[in-house]
C-alpha cells in the first residue's frame, strides 16, 4: 500500500465537519490509485447494486459543500459520492505547495482523480458526474474524455467552452489571454482578472492572513457572490474586451493592488443578514473555515495556475475538436455572473460542445453556491435529467 502524507486537518476541524452533516451521509478514506487518498462523502451506500453519482467541487469548496442534495439524491435510489478533490481538504497525497509538481492538478490528471475513485468503488461507470464551479471543467472533461465511464454530465455554474484550439494565425491561445491581462491594466482605474490574481505567489496568504480574519474573508466572500448581495445583476457581455470585462463585480475584476479580502470585505454582511442568511449558518461556515484555516488554500489555487498554464493548454491540444456527445445539461444560478463571465462559452458549449444538452436552465433565488442556496432546485432538476436517461435507455430496450 502507498503511504500518504498525515491529514494536515486537525482532529477538532474534522470533528467540526461532522457534526454538521445531515444523518445518513457519512465520511471515509479511499485509496485512488493516482496517488491519493481522498477524503469522500457518501449517501445511499447502504443498499449495493445502486448507480453512482459523483459530484465534484469547486473554490473555496470542499466535499462539504453537497451535503444538502446527497440525501435527496440518495433517497432517489442513488449512490452519491462526493469527494474533496486533489489539494483540499481532508484529502491526502497531492502536492499543494506553491513551488511544488503543478502537472498534478492538470484536467487530464484531476480526470484519472475521478476515475480512480469509481474503480475503487467498484464501478465501470456512473450515471452522471456533477461539477460545480472549477469542478465544472472537470466534470466536462471527465465526459469528453471517458464518455464509457462517466455517461452523463451535469454542469454548473461555469459553462464549459470545449478544449483549446490549435492555432495558425501567430497568436497561442495563452498571447490572447495575455492581450486582455495588459488590456484590463491599462483601464483607468487600472484592473486585475480574478483568475491572474489566483495565480499569483501571495494570493494564499492574502486570504489566510488579511486583516479581517479568515472566517469574516469565507463569509464576506460567500455572501458577495451569493443572491444575497444586492449587487448581483448578471446580464451577458457583449464582447471580452477589457471594458465590457471590467463591468463585472469586483470579486471577478479587481480593482489592481487591491487583494481578494479588501475587495470583498466591502460587501461583508451585517449581523442581521448573517442571521438572516439560510443556506450558510455559522457552524456550517466554521466548517470551511476550520479546515481552510489548516491546509491553507493553496491547493484549490493550483488549479486556476494549472488552466493557464502553457503545459495545461498544451496537454488538452489532443482533444482539440472533441465534443461531449453523452446526455449534458447546465444549471445556474440567476444571481451568477459566473454564467457570463467568459463571454461567449454559454453559447459555445449549447451549440457546438455537447451534442445531447438536455436542458440549460438558471435558478431564481440563487447566485453562485446554487446547491447550497437552492439545495431542492438542484435535487429536482438533477432527478429530472437522470430520469431522462432512464427513460432512454427504457426505449432503447
Amino acid at each position: 500500500m502507498p503511504k500518504f502524507k498525515a491529514s494536515a486537518v486537525s482532529n477538532a476541524a474534522r470533528a467540526a465537519m461532522l457534526a454538521q452533516l445531515p444523518p445518513g451521509i457519512r465520511s471515509r478514506q479511499i485509496n485512488n490509485g493516482n496517488g491519493l487518498n481522498v477524503h469522500i462523502l457518501e449517501a445511499g451506500f447502504e443498499q449495493p447494486g445502486r448507480e453512482c453519482v459523483l459530484l465534484l467541487h469547486g473554490f473555496p469548496e470542499l466535499a462539504f459543500s453537497w451535503r444538502k442534495v446527497m440525501v435527496p439524491l440518495a433517497e432517489a435510489g442513488y449512490h452519491v459520492v462526493a469527494p474533496d478533490q486533489r489539494g483540499y481538504g481532508l484529502t491526502e497525497g497531492g502536492d499543494a505547495r506553491y513551488d511544488g509538481d503543478l502537472s498534478q492538478y492538470g484536467f487530464l490528471n484531476l480526470v484519472r482523480d475521478a476515475l480512480g475513485v469509481v474503480f475503487a468503488l467498484g464501478y465501470d461507470s456512473v450515471a452522471a458526474v456533477v461539477g460545480h464551479d472549477m469542478g465544472s471543467p472537470v466534470a466536462g472533461t471527465c465526459a469528453l474524455t471517458r464518455p464509457d465511464v462517466f455517461r452523463s454530465v451535469a454542469l454548473m455554474s461555469a459553462p464549459y467552452p470545449g478544449t483549446p484550439e490549435y492555432r495558425f494565425d501567430g497568436q497561442s491561445s495563452a498571447q490572447a489571454i495575455a492581450k486582455v491581462h495588459a488590456d484590463l491594466a491599462a483601464l483607468t482605474p487600472p484592473r486585475l482578472h480574478y483568475q491572474r490574481y489566483f495565480c499569483q505567489p501571495d494570493a494564499n496568504a492574502h486570504m489566510l492572513e488579511c486583516e479581517q480574519g479568515l472566517s469574516d474573508f469565507l463569509r464576506a466572500y460567500f455572501h458577495m457572490k451569493s443572491a444575497d448581495w444586492a449587487g448581483n445583476n448578471p446580464a451577458p457581455l457583449s464582447s471580452a474586451s477589457a471594458a465590457d470585462l471590467a463591468t463585472m463585480p469586483t470579486y471577478y475584476i479587481l480593482e489592481q493592488g487591491k487583494t481578494i479580502a479588501e475587495s470583498v470585505g466591502a460587501a461583508m454582511p451585517s449581523r442581521e443578514q448573517v442571521a438572516a442568511c439560510g443556506w450558510l449558518s455559522d457552524a456550517e461556515l466554521a466548517v470551511y473555515t476550520g479546515i481552510f484555516a489548516d491546509t491553507g488554500l493553496q491547493g484549490g489555487l493550483q488549479y486556476y495556475r494549472a488552466l493557464g498554464s502553457a503545459q495545461g493548454q498544451a496537454e488538452m491540444l489532443l482533444f482539440d475538436g472533441r465534443q461531449i456527445t453523452v446526455p449534458s445539461c447546465f444549471l445556474s444560478g440567476a444571481k451568477d455572473w459566473g454564467t457570463y463571465q467568459s463571454p461567449g462559452a454559454l453559447e459555445a458549449m449549447q451549440s457546438r460542445v455537447c451534442t445531447d444538452m438536455r436542458f440549460c436552465e438558471l435558478i431564481d433565488g440563487a447566485g453562485h453556491w446554487l446547491e447550497q442556496e437552492q439545495p431542492q432546485q438542484v435535487v429536482d432538476r438533477l432527478l429530472a435529467f437522470l430520469a431522462g436517461q432512464s427513460a432512454d435507455s427504457s426505449a432503447k430496450n
